[in-house]
């Protein structure tokens, strides 16, 4: 996972705080488990299934953002209605395509509707 690139004063873009980002890696797997009511081990196994993939820390360590964290909980939930990590897997896969296809279309149609305006 790519980081943010900082900004003019050496922080986050615009002088936000890590903890603003949703995307900021700051979540440990012990802390994203207390928080979940899950096992450090079902945390870990999602990483090596390849189903939440988080950020490393330069020591190598897990590192998990607000984001993941909602990801780690909404696995968790579909795994509690017995679904496959396999099928769980492949569900965010679409959801992320969606959205990226969704982003799509809105610049597409900011497009076309400026377009538009300028023929007018």
């Amino acid at each position: 996972m790519a980081l943010p690139e900082p900004g003019p004063t050496g922080g986050l873009p615009f002088g936000g705080l890590p903890f603003d980002d949703e995307h900021a890696p700051l979540y440990s797997v012990g802390q994203v488990a207390g928080m979940l009511g899950v096992q450090s081990a079902f945390v870990r196994r999602l990483d090596r299934e390849e189903v939440v993939q988080p950020a490393r820390s330069a020591g190598g360590q897990r590192r998990y953002s607000r984001h993941e964290v909602g990801q780690v909980q909404a696995v968790s939930r579909m795994a509690g209605e017995g679904m496959s990590l396999a099928g769980i897997r492949r569900i965010l896969v679409l959801e992320a395509e969606v959205a990226a296809l969704d982003a799509e279309v809105a610049a597409l149609r900011q497009m076309l509707g400026e377009t538009t305006s300028a023929v007018r």
